[in-house]
C-alpha cells in the first residue's frame, strides 16, 4: 500500500512551452536564495519568457537562517516569480517536531538545533529535567514559530510532474509508477535511484544528495551543491531540450 500523506502536483503529459527553473537545497541560506532568485529574474527579463520556479526542498536546518528563509518563501515574490516549493525530508521532520517534539528529538542532531536558533530558541536554557525541558520547549515553539510557517510546511507537496519532467526532493523508487510512490522515498531515497535512475521515461530533477557540482545520472539531474557550506546554490533552467545552469 502506498504511504502518502502529502499532496502531489501533476500537470499532465504535455511538454511545457515555457522554461522551468529549479533551485537546489537551501538549508537556511537566505542570502544565497535571494541571489538565486535575482539570477532567475534577470534571465526572465533578458529572454522575455517567464516560467515557474521549483524549489526542491530542505529550506531549514544546518544553515543560519531557516526561519527567515520560510518568511521569504511565504511572502509573495518581490521579483514577481511564481514559486512552487517541494517538501524535503528536513522540512517534513521540522513539521513533525513542531507537533511531537519528544518523538522527533533526533531531528536536532541533523541541523534542527540551528533551525531553533534562527527562531531565537536556545536549547541550553531549557534545563536538564526531561519533563521541564519539554514543557519549556513546547511554550517556546508556540511563541516563536508563526502559524503561517506551520501551515506552509504542512501544505508542501512531495512532487511536481510537468510533461517528462519530475521534480522531487530526493528521487523516486526505480520502476514504480508515480502514483504508487511512497512519500518517504520521494523525500529520502538515495540508492538504488542514484545508480539506476527512474527506469521510466522521465527526467527527474532532485536535490538531497550534495555534490560539488550538479550531478547527472541515468534519467536524473541532482542539483544539491551544499549551499550552507559551499556558498553555492544551484539554479537549473529547463526549456525544451535545453538544460543550463544560471
Amino acid at each position: 500500500m502506498t504511504k502518502t500523506t502529502r499532496r502531489r502536483i501533476d500537470l499532465g503529459p504535455d511538454e511545457p512551452l515555457y522554461p522551468i527553473y529549479a533551485i537546489g537545497d537551501v538549508h537556511g541560506s537566505l542570502d544565497q536564495l535571494i541571489a538565486a532568485e535575482e539570477r532567475i529574474a534577470r534571465d526572465i527579463q533578458k529572454t522575455g519568457q517567464p516560467g515557474p520556479v521549483v524549489l526542491l526542498g530542505d529550506y531549514v536546518d544546518r544553515g543560519p537562517n531557516s526561519g527567515q528563509v520560510l518568511d521569504h518563501l511565504i511572502r509573495p515574490s518581490e521579483l514577481k516569480l511564481r514559486r512552487v516549493p517541494i517538501c524535503g525530508n528536513h522540512d517534513d521532520l521540522f513539521a513533525r517536531f513542531l507537533d511531537q517534539p519528544e518523538a522527533y528529538w533526533d531531528w536536532l542532531g541533523i541541523g534542527g538545533d540551528r533551525t531553533l536558533t534562527s527562531y531565537g530558541i536556545d536549547l541550553t536554557f531549557l534545563g536538564n529535567n526531561k519533563k521541564t525541558r519539554m514543557e519549556r520547549l513546547s511554550y517556546s515553539l508556540a511563541d516563536a514559530v508563526p502559524p503561517a510557517h506551520k501551515e506552509f510546511l504542512a501544505q508542501l507537496p512531495t512532487s511536481l510532474r510537468i510533461g517528462r519532467f519530475v521534480f522531487v526532493h530526493a528521487g523516486i523508487k526505480p520502476g514504480v509508477p508515480l502514483d504508487q510512490q511512497d512519500d518517504e522515498d520521494l523525500m529520502w531515497i538515495r540508492d538504488p535511484f542514484l545508480a539506476e535512475g527512474p527506469k521510466m521515461p522521465f527526467l527527474v530533477i532532485h536535490g538531497h544528495t550534495p555534490q560539488p557540482e550538479p550531478d547527472r545520472g541515468p534519467g536524473r539531474i541532482g542539483i544539491d551543491t551544499g549551499a550552507y557550506y559551499s556558498g553555492k546554490l544551484t539554479v537549473l533552467k529547463l526549456h525544451g531540450e535545453q538544460l543550463s545552469i544560471i
